[in-house]
């Protein structure tokens, strides 16, 4: 897990430029459960990845900064560095599968952000390898890097001041930074409060490999949930992820669909199909009938997939 110093450090690196998102309570009387979202959605670039990525490029020495930032992202971690990269007058170069949503591109290229679209498996090995022939710089991990699990890590920390009694959270789980980041807070302060991830059914390479205590590959189908599901883990993240995380919950896509669709019509929340995992969960009790924190990690949703759910069908 991540130290709890790191984690305190980090919130003081990353304060005043973060917004402190807001915990609220989804007034759902049929609810299985008394379910509270934290807003990740609202931070500047519409997820929760400014944390991470801001905490880790401050931490690097001015001197290996003189080509830029790289990182690899299907669109919320390009945004996020982008965004830091800005905040300290570096270049940022972001390698991206050609899947990626168009609605995430713009947002990086809005933010200064170049874009370099690679075949999916190419992009994967930019995550294992931690290297890319397509760019320089300096390779920012968009999960590995112990600075944006720290980063991440202050969420944990604000749900505990905002909420000090929750019976679980329910976070996203893509690489699995977001889920170790905010466990390793929560183990801190309220060691018996249990953390799960959550994936999409399909591609839930997680929730299968904690089952069998070992790693384990998945068919990994590609849905409208790009930001969470993978085929298989990042070696580095199984062993962090098996000690901090409690459980893992696979939903279907058409329950991530309907969490979606429910945040917007009555909640006025728009969420991103990742954003809606940890909602469609809860939903489905999968975390008890207790006071349930649901991670809406972001909103950078394409229109055209937001308009598809909106209608009752799923992308």
């Amino acid at each position: 897990m991540i130290a709890f110093e790191e984690i305190t450090a980090a919130r003081e690196r990353i304060a005043g430029a973060v917004l402190r998102t807001p915990l609220v309570r989804l007034q759902l009387p049929e609810a299985p459960a008394e379910i509270y979202l934290k807003l990740e959605n609202l931070q500047p670039i519409g997820s929760f990845k400014l944390r991470g990525a801001l905490n880790a490029v401050k931490q690097i020495p001015r001197s290996e900064l003189a080509e830029g930032v790289v990182t690899a992202s299907a669109g919320n971690m390009g945004q996020g560095l982008a965004w830091a990269a800005r905040e300290v007058d570096v270049p940022c170069t972001v390698v991206v599968p050609e899947s990626a949503a168009e609605t995430k591109l713009a947002a990086i290229e809005r933010l200064g952000g170049k874009i370099v679209k690679v075949p999916y498996e190419r992009w994967w090995e930019t995550m294992e390898t931690s290297t890319t022939p397509s760019a320089s710089g300096r390779f920012v991990h968009p999960v590995e890097n112990e600075g944006m699990m720290a980063g991440n890590g202050t969420i944990g920390i604000e749900i505990l001041e905002d909420l000090p009694d929750p019976d679980a959270i329910l976070v996203p789980f893509g690489g699995g930074g977001l889920g170790v980041g905010i466990a390793s807070a929560v183990k801190a302060l309220r060691p018996n409060v249990p953390v799960f991830a959550v994936e999409p059914q399909p591609a839930a390479a997680f929730t299968a490999s904690f089952a069998a205590g070992e790693p384990r590959e998945v068919e990994g189908t590609q849905t409208f949930v790009d930001g969470s599901g993978s085929p298989r883990l990042l070696p580095k993240m199984w062993p962090l992820a098996r000690e901090a995380l409690d459980g893992a919950f696979a939903v279907p896509i058409d329950d991530a669909a309907a969490a979606v669709r429910l945040l917007v019509n009555r909640a006025r929340i728009v969420a991103e199909g990742a954003g809606a995992l940890a909602l469609a969960a809860a939903l489905a009790g999968r975390a008890g009938s207790g006071k349930v924190v649901c991670i809406v990690s972001g909103g950078n949703i394409d229109e055209a997939k937001l308009r598809t759910i909106l209608s009752g069908k799923t992308p």
